[in-house]
């Protein structure tokens, strides 16, 4: 079982943990992924007196509790009564697997072509889509990935654009409809008229638009190949949907063998209080300012930061979190004068000039990613040099309707797309070279700022996990606080599980605040089992992205926040 080392600091109650650099694997459950688990839900036994670390957790639950946290309720959506969610689930795992069998893209387009959905879409008289393809000039493997959307039950995506006029008007009626439509559309395109066959075709808007989902849906495919590409992609929605509906976990200690697991356990994470050595807190410190010429920097700013309702004053355009206002400035300028102060510190106390190389994710949401380049170029790179950045773009994914996993779409080829989740950042930074690049600037590890608390490093925090991280040779560490109850933020936790070989396990994972309810979690001060006793989800990561143990694990993560709606 792994060894952990957890930290916690002063001023806010913030608790690190941290995985040894002697754990011979690493372990992480994504709580998306393993919510299949059956979990029992109880506090680890009381440590030995030979223990290091004591519980942070053991306080006094104070009579008034102020909470400056936003709160909102969840509900889970039953599925429509006609989705059987199995039988779909069984139809696209037996498509998945006939698809990775596949060597190469002709062989893909044989198997795609033979599943029954697909051939009825594309190839029944009744539907015009196939006429309109001829005309439109896609390569083979667009067309491809078209039919995935079409096999994965998503061709509503597609709107009714393609589809045949109603067989029961009239002849006079239907050239009538014909003829409206043709100088309705010629009146709109200012005369450019539409791409027809036959009475059918695609506007000049419809063509721009199919033409973006067919870079979103190649992202898709090719960033989550790992799990099946876009086939794979609706299994797993089907399959979390499937599970939060009728998969509730059951707390006991028998093992479910219809979900092939065995029992799952979930503690509070044991974590070091720096707050009871602050001699120690200030070394730690200093170990941080020390290495900083060994650490890079990591900031996920791509979410569309939906809940922060960010506008722009002077076009009314919705603004993703990297252009949150703070103090007068932007968040991530925040962030870089924030580190600059650090190098400025090491600068003063060892008389040598360390610039820390920074990877920003983005994202297309609400322009993230050419906002944050314009600001970055508008303000010449900080000064730090345009080699000192390297922005990688985390691809958007279909949003999908609670009820039946459907695509949520606005308008014909416009499916509802969001950011992947923080989750991505993982794959995405192996796939980019993101840890390669590191390398080359000479860096050991990096520090992955949680950008959204915009006061977390006010204090000794960001740099004693760093200290104690490169002091002691870990792997990976977590920082975070406790939890106020009825706080939205999700909790880390410690996972432990007994697999069917009987060899225990044990990682640090994170549970949403929308999965409470599932897990048998609650604000409830009568409860054995209180939310508020656990740490919140984490303020800072460290990682060392050189080491190759590392790397392995994080290609096999597939984390994937969903965007349930």
């Amino acid at each position: 079982m792994a060894s952990s080392t957890p930290v916690l600091q002063q001023h806010n109650n913030l608790l690190f943990t941290f995985t040894s650099k002697y754990t011979n694997s690493l372990f992480f459950f994504n709580s998306y992924r393993d919510s299949s688990l059956n979990y029992v839900t109880k506090p680890l036994p009381s440590t030995s007196s030979s223990s290091l670390f004591s519980s942070p957790f053991q306080y006094s639950r104070p009579l008034v509790r102020l909470t400056r946290v936003t709160t909102a309720p969840v509900e889970y959506v039953p599925p429509a009564p006609d989705f059987d969610f199995h039988k779909e689930i069984a139809r696209l795992k037996d498509l998945k697997s006939k698809l990775d069998n596949c060597t190469n893209l002709k062989d893909r387009i044989r198997v795609i072509d033979s599943d029954s959905r697909v051939n009825s879409f594309f190839y029944s008289h009744k539907n015009s889509f196939s006429r309109v393809l001829d005309t439109l000039h896609l390569d083979k493997y667009e067309v491809f990935l078209l039919k995935c959307v079409v096999a994965a039950g998503q061709q509503h995506v597609f709107g009714d654009v393609c589809t045949e006029f109603n067989a029961t008007r009239s002849s006079l009626k239907s050239a009538f409809y014909a003829l409206a439509e043709m100088i309705d559309n010629w009146d709109v395109n200012e005369g450019i008229g539409r791409h027809d066959v036959n009475g059918y075709g695609l506007g000049i808007e419809e063509l721009e638009a199919l033409r973006s989902m067919l870079k979103i849906i190649a992202e898709v495919e090719r960033f989550y190949d790992c799990i099946g590409g876009i086939i794979g992609y609706q299994i797993m929605v089907l399959e979390l949907l499937a599970q939060s509906t009728f998969e509730r976990p059951c707390l006991s200690h028998n093992s479910n063998s219809s979900l092939k697991r065995d029992i799952t356990e979930i503690h509070p994470p044991n974590v070091l209080d720096l707050s009871h050595d602050l001699e120690y807190a200030s070394q730690a410190a200093i170990w941080g300012i020390e290495g900083l010429p060994n650490m890079g920097e990591i900031y996920p700013l791509g979410g569309s930061a939906d809940r922060l309702g960010l506008v722009d004053s002077n076009s009314g355009e919705c603004l993703p979190a990297a252009m949150l206002p703070y103090c007068g400035r932007t968040l991530l300028e925040g962030l870089i004068r924030d580190l600059q102060a650090r190098e400025y510190l090491y600068f003063k106390l060892y008389g040598k000039q360390c610039i820390t190389p920074v990877a920003i994710m983005t994202s297309a949401a609400k322009s993230n990613h050419e906002r944050v380049t314009t600001l970055c170029e508008e303000l010449r790179w900080f000064g730090r040099g345009r080699s000192k950045f390297k922005l990688f773009e985390q691809p958007l994914v279909p949003a999908v309707s609670a009820e039946d996993g459907q695509w949520l779409a606005g308008r014909p080829f416009k499916p509802v797309c969001k950011p992947g989740g923080h989750g991505v950042i993982w794959k995405l930074a192996y796939n980019e070279g993101v840890f390669q690049w590191f390398h080359d600037h000479g860096r050991r590890g990096a520090t992955v700022r949680q950008v959204s608390n915009v006061v977390a490093a006010t204090d000794v925090t960001l740099l004693a996990l760093a200290g104690i991280g490169l002091r002691q040779g870990k792997k990976l560490g977590f920082a975070s606080c406790k939890r106020n109850a009825g706080a939205t933020e999700g909790i880390n936790v410690l996972i432990e599980k007994k697999n069917l070989e009987g060899k225990w396990t044990c990682g640090i994972s994170c549970i949403e605040y929308t999965e409470f309810d599932k897990f048998g979690m609650t604000d409830n001060p009568l409860s054995s089992y209180r939310t508020n006793f656990l740490p919140i989800q984490t303020f800072y990561m460290l990682i060392c992205p050189l080491l190759s143990l590392l790397l392995q694990v994080m290609m096999r993560l597939v984390c994937l926040e969903w965007c349930l709606m």
